[in-house]
């Protein structure tokens, strides 16, 4: 950033300048590493979020989003928080979708059960679904995917302060309905 403040005040010298330049016009990393990073991060903020059934769609949804839009992300971006961005929206939108969906009048068959593979404690993803949406996701982008409420408050809206007391709220509701003993 130094770098950039000495272009625009006009003090830095011609092979400072194409250092900066280059260093600008990097070419970004093949999509192919950025799934494969960032993958499970998106994958565990989808569960949390919306549950072990809706969040591989969600999480398909994500990365076809962000194939079409990579070439035009700004150098120097954080991915990981763009990509947990996206995610929030493609979540938003399946839950708006599914409160849109009409409601079953006779007993639909049981749902499939998640794969080994994407098992959940069941008590856990319970009290997470039961948490209200703001706190829910507050917890999850926060102590899933590892993000500072900066970030998560500009993902949810609202202040700094207001993600960290929804987090907090969160985490106390919790900690009261989670079950007591044993492993968790």
């Amino acid at each position: 950033m130094t770098s950039l403040l000495r272009l625009v005040r006009g003090d830095l010298t011609f092979g400072a300048a194409r250092t900066f330049t280059s260093e600008m016009s990097a070419p970004l990393p093949p999509f192919e590493e950025i799934v494969a990073t960032h993958g499970p991060t998106v994958l565990r903020v989808c569960r949390a979020v919306l549950g072990p059934i809706d969040a591989e769609d969600a999480w398909s949804e994500t990365f076809l989003s962000a194939l079409r839009a990579y070439p035009t992300l700004r150098l120097g971006s954080n991915v990981e928080a763009w990509l947990v961005t996206i995610a929030h929206r493609k979540a938003i939108d399946q839950t708006r979708a599914r409160a849109r969906r009409p409601l079953p009048v006779e007993p639909l068959p049981e749902r499939p059960a998640p794969s080994e593979e994407h098992r959940w404690d069941g008590d856990l993803l319970a009290a997470m679904q039961a948490l209200p949406f703001k706190q829910r996701v507050a917890v999850t982008y926060h102590y899933v995917a590892g993000m500072p409420y900066a970030d998560v408050a500009a993902l949810i809206g609202g202040s700094q302060d207001a993600a960290r007391r929804a987090a907090a709220d969160g985490i106390a509701t919790l900690r009261k309905t989670y079950r007591k003993g044993g492993p968790r």
